[in-house]
Protein backbone atom coordinates (compact mmCIF):
# COMPACT_ATOMS: atom_id res chain seq x y z
CA UNK A 1 0.00 0.00 0.00
CA UNK A 2 1.47 3.64 -0.70
CA UNK A 3 1.09 6.59 1.36
CA UNK A 4 -0.92 8.25 -0.84
CA UNK A 5 -3.66 5.12 -0.34
CA UNK A 6 -3.98 6.00 3.83
CA UNK A 7 -6.06 8.41 5.44
CA UNK A 8 -4.17 11.59 6.65
CA UNK A 9 -4.18 12.20 9.90
CA UNK A 10 -3.91 15.92 11.57
CA UNK A 11 -3.47 16.29 15.09
CA UNK A 12 -3.26 19.48 17.58
CA UNK A 13 0.26 19.90 18.85
CA UNK A 14 -0.20 22.35 21.08
CA UNK A 15 1.96 23.15 24.29
CA UNK A 16 -0.70 21.52 27.31
CA UNK A 17 -0.28 17.41 28.10
CA UNK A 18 -3.30 16.95 25.76
CA UNK A 19 -1.96 18.59 22.90
CA UNK A 20 1.30 16.74 23.06
CA UNK A 21 -1.18 13.38 23.81
CA UNK A 22 -2.63 14.12 20.51
CA UNK A 23 0.20 14.53 18.48
CA UNK A 24 1.74 11.54 20.03
CA UNK A 25 -1.20 9.29 18.49
CA UNK A 26 -0.83 11.20 15.42
CA UNK A 27 2.87 10.31 14.90
CA UNK A 28 2.21 6.54 16.35
CA UNK A 29 -0.22 6.77 13.10
CA UNK A 30 1.72 7.62 10.61
CA UNK A 31 4.85 5.52 12.48
CA UNK A 32 2.53 2.31 12.46
CA UNK A 33 1.48 3.30 8.65
CA UNK A 34 -2.12 3.44 9.70
CA UNK A 35 -2.39 7.01 8.37
CA UNK A 36 -0.01 9.82 7.00
CA UNK A 37 0.12 12.85 8.94
CA UNK A 38 0.49 16.27 7.66
CA UNK A 39 0.77 19.45 9.10
CA UNK A 40 -2.01 21.35 10.27
CA UNK A 41 -0.18 24.48 11.02
CA UNK A 42 0.32 24.49 7.33
CA UNK A 43 -3.18 24.00 6.38
CA UNK A 44 -4.53 26.91 8.80
CA UNK A 45 -1.30 28.86 7.74
CA UNK A 46 -2.55 28.43 4.31
CA UNK A 47 0.31 27.09 2.88
CA UNK A 48 -0.38 26.35 -0.61
CA UNK A 49 0.65 22.71 -1.23
CA UNK A 50 -0.45 21.55 2.38
CA UNK A 51 -4.32 22.92 1.74
CA UNK A 52 -3.76 20.98 -1.63
CA UNK A 53 -2.98 18.00 0.57
CA UNK A 54 -5.87 18.48 3.24
CA UNK A 55 -8.19 19.19 0.25
CA UNK A 56 -7.47 16.28 -2.14
CA UNK A 57 -10.42 14.26 -1.18
CA UNK A 58 -8.62 11.25 1.03
CA UNK A 59 -10.45 10.40 4.94
CA UNK A 60 -8.91 12.67 7.44
CA UNK A 61 -8.68 11.80 10.90
CA UNK A 62 -8.23 14.89 13.14
CA UNK A 63 -7.27 14.80 16.96
CA UNK A 64 -7.37 17.84 19.28
CA UNK A 65 -6.28 18.23 22.50
CA UNK A 66 -8.89 19.78 23.97
CA UNK A 67 -12.75 21.22 23.09
CA UNK A 68 -11.03 24.30 21.66
CA UNK A 69 -10.89 22.72 18.52
CA UNK A 70 -8.08 24.23 16.60
CA UNK A 71 -7.15 21.08 14.66
CA UNK A 72 -10.94 21.10 13.23
CA UNK A 73 -10.66 24.72 12.68
CA UNK A 74 -7.92 24.79 10.85
CA UNK A 75 -9.56 22.20 8.34
CA UNK A 76 -13.02 24.18 8.74
CA UNK A 77 -10.60 27.52 7.15
CA UNK A 78 -10.72 25.46 3.92
CA UNK A 79 -14.31 23.57 3.78
CA UNK A 80 -12.44 20.27 4.84
CA UNK A 81 -14.76 17.94 6.98
CA UNK A 82 -12.75 15.09 9.02
CA UNK A 83 -13.93 11.78 8.44
CA UNK A 84 -13.08 11.10 11.99
CA UNK A 85 -12.76 13.50 14.20
CA UNK A 86 -11.57 13.36 18.29
CA UNK A 87 -10.99 15.65 21.62
CA UNK A 88 -9.36 13.58 23.67
CA UNK A 89 -10.88 15.56 26.74
CA UNK A 90 -13.85 12.43 25.79
CA UNK A 91 -11.24 10.04 26.27
CA UNK A 92 -10.59 11.58 29.95
CA UNK A 93 -7.02 12.91 28.78
CA UNK A 94 -6.50 15.91 31.05
CA UNK A 95 -5.52 19.49 29.73
CA UNK A 96 -2.37 20.31 32.14
CA UNK A 97 0.19 23.34 31.00
CA UNK A 98 3.71 22.72 31.65
CA UNK A 99 3.92 18.69 32.10
CA UNK A 100 4.64 15.82 29.92
CA UNK A 101 1.92 13.21 28.23
CA UNK A 102 0.66 10.51 30.59
CA UNK A 103 2.28 7.23 28.72
CA UNK A 104 -0.83 5.67 30.25
CA UNK A 105 -3.47 7.95 29.18
CA UNK A 106 -1.85 8.52 25.54
CA UNK A 107 -1.75 4.49 24.96
CA UNK A 108 -5.54 4.03 26.42
CA UNK A 109 -6.74 7.19 24.05
CA UNK A 110 -4.55 5.52 21.27
CA UNK A 111 -6.44 2.16 21.81
CA UNK A 112 -9.78 3.23 21.81
CA UNK A 113 -9.37 5.47 18.50
CA UNK A 114 -7.73 2.53 16.45
CA UNK A 115 -10.99 0.78 17.68
CA UNK A 116 -13.47 3.59 16.43
CA UNK A 117 -12.07 4.04 13.04
CA UNK A 118 -12.02 -0.22 12.78
CA UNK A 119 -8.68 -0.80 12.71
Amino acid sequence: MKRTDLPLVYSCSGCSSAAQTANMIAIKMDRGKVAEMSCIAGVGGDVKPLVRTAKSGRDIIAIDGCPLSCCKSCLARHEVQPKHYFVLSEFDVPKIIGEDPSPDLYKNAYTQILKLIGQ
